[in-house]
């Protein structure tokens, strides 16, 4: 950075530098346009971002986020309960949600299985995933996961633990309307709903 930048603007390019999506380059824009319009769009931000730190939550059920635990989804009674997707990340989940085709209820792993980023079974949401499969209500997990190599491991994997846990319950997988190497949050809406339409028996 110039020297003409204090270490107030190196500090905010180095965090806007470090959010997906953007590098040194982008964050020097980003912080540029921010500092630019400091009373239109820099103090309103920095206000949404202390509100958020104060009342977001991560959803003791299903894992997502909101102001509200439960969450909105989990707390709306008009959903579906028999029905529970399952998404690697909250990303997905909104994904899911602009499709607007879905109306069971979500399961958030936090992540995949990844043998090489030494990501095992305990470090993800799958425990509580079996705990509310195996509490009677639920019918179906539907397995919304990238498909890509971690993915489809975790998929297997979440399918055979389902399977062994005599729950009872159907596990499918989304049909391959989902690109290979693909991610939900950067699908458009018509390819999640065909996806989710034409899902299968993992």
């Amino acid at each position: 950075m110039a020297a003409s930048a204090g270490p107030e603007i190196e500090r905010l390019i180095a965090l806007l530098s470090k959010l997906p999506g953007l590098g040194p380059r982008s964050g020097r824009r980003a912080a540029l346009a921010l500092l630019k319009k400091r009373d239109t769009l820099l103090a309103p931000l920095t206000a949404a971002m202390v509100d958020a730190q104060a009342k977001v939550r991560t959803c003791s059920t299903c894992g997502s986020l909101d102001t509200s635990d439960p969450c909105a989804v989990c707390s709306d009674e008009t959903r579906d309960g028999r029905l529970i997707c399952v998404v690697e990340e909250v990303g997905s989940l909104w994904a899911m949600e602009r499709g607007g085709q879905f109306k069971g209820r979500y399961h958030v792993l936090g992540g995949l299985l990844s043998a090489l980023d030494g990501i095992g079974p305990e470090a993800l949401r799958i425990g509580e995933l079996l705990v509310r499969a195996g509490e009677g209500q639920v019918s179906e997990v539907i397995l919304a996961l990238p498909a890509t190599v971690d993915g489809q491991t975790t998929a297997h994997y979440l399918a055979d633990r389902l399977a062994a846990s005599n729950s009872g319950v159907s596990v499918t997988m989304l049909a391959r309307g989902v690109p290979v190497g693909g991610d939900l949050d950067w699908l458009d809406d018509g390819t999640i709903a065909q996806a989710l339409r034409a899902r299968r028996p993992a």
